[in-house]
Protein backbone atom coordinates (compact mmCIF):
# COMPACT_ATOMS: atom_id res chain seq x y z
CA UNK A 1 0.00 0.00 0.00
CA UNK A 2 1.37 3.69 -0.93
CA UNK A 3 0.13 6.21 0.90
CA UNK A 4 2.08 10.09 0.77
CA UNK A 5 3.31 11.34 3.48
CA UNK A 6 1.94 14.89 4.03
CA UNK A 7 2.74 17.43 6.84
CA UNK A 8 -0.69 15.98 8.91
CA UNK A 9 0.24 11.99 8.93
CA UNK A 10 4.04 12.90 9.21
CA UNK A 11 2.47 14.85 12.82
CA UNK A 12 0.27 11.79 13.97
CA UNK A 13 3.32 8.98 13.20
CA UNK A 14 4.80 11.57 15.87
CA UNK A 15 1.73 11.87 17.92
CA UNK A 16 0.98 8.34 18.01
CA UNK A 17 4.28 6.64 18.47
CA UNK A 18 3.24 4.94 15.16
CA UNK A 19 4.67 2.56 13.94
CA UNK A 20 5.10 0.88 10.40
CA UNK A 21 9.23 0.41 9.32
CA UNK A 22 10.78 -2.99 9.18
CA UNK A 23 12.99 -2.23 12.30
CA UNK A 24 9.32 -2.45 14.29
CA UNK A 25 8.18 -5.89 12.78
CA UNK A 26 8.29 -8.98 14.15
CA UNK A 27 9.65 -10.64 10.72
CA UNK A 28 12.49 -8.18 10.59
CA UNK A 29 15.71 -9.75 10.70
CA UNK A 30 19.19 -7.62 12.17
CA UNK A 31 21.28 -10.68 11.96
CA UNK A 32 20.76 -11.00 7.84
CA UNK A 33 23.67 -10.81 5.58
CA UNK A 34 22.59 -7.60 4.28
CA UNK A 35 24.26 -4.21 5.81
CA UNK A 36 20.87 -3.36 7.51
CA UNK A 37 19.25 -6.04 7.99
CA UNK A 38 16.31 -8.03 6.06
CA UNK A 39 13.11 -9.50 6.22
CA UNK A 40 12.81 -12.82 7.29
CA UNK A 41 9.90 -13.78 4.70
CA UNK A 42 12.23 -12.72 1.90
CA UNK A 43 10.47 -9.52 1.20
CA UNK A 44 12.30 -6.37 -0.22
CA UNK A 45 13.04 -3.89 2.51
CA UNK A 46 14.34 -0.89 1.02
CA UNK A 47 11.50 1.18 0.78
CA UNK A 48 10.00 0.62 4.12
CA UNK A 49 13.09 1.24 6.38
CA UNK A 50 12.77 4.54 7.33
CA UNK A 51 10.01 7.52 7.39
CA UNK A 52 9.53 9.59 4.40
CA UNK A 53 10.27 12.95 4.27
CA UNK A 54 7.18 15.30 3.85
CA UNK A 55 5.68 14.91 0.31
CA UNK A 56 7.34 11.63 0.30
CA UNK A 57 5.72 8.05 -0.42
CA UNK A 58 5.34 5.70 2.67
CA UNK A 59 5.17 2.03 1.08
CA UNK A 60 3.21 -0.31 3.98
CA UNK A 61 4.60 -3.62 3.39
CA UNK A 62 1.65 -6.28 3.77
CA UNK A 63 3.11 -8.61 6.30
CA UNK A 64 3.83 -6.31 9.00
CA UNK A 65 3.43 -7.34 11.96
CA UNK A 66 3.95 -6.29 15.98
CA UNK A 67 3.51 -7.21 19.62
Amino acid sequence: MRVAADEQFLHEVERFALRFTCESCLHFDRNSDRERGGCGNGWPTAEHQEVPPPGGLLVFCKEFETV
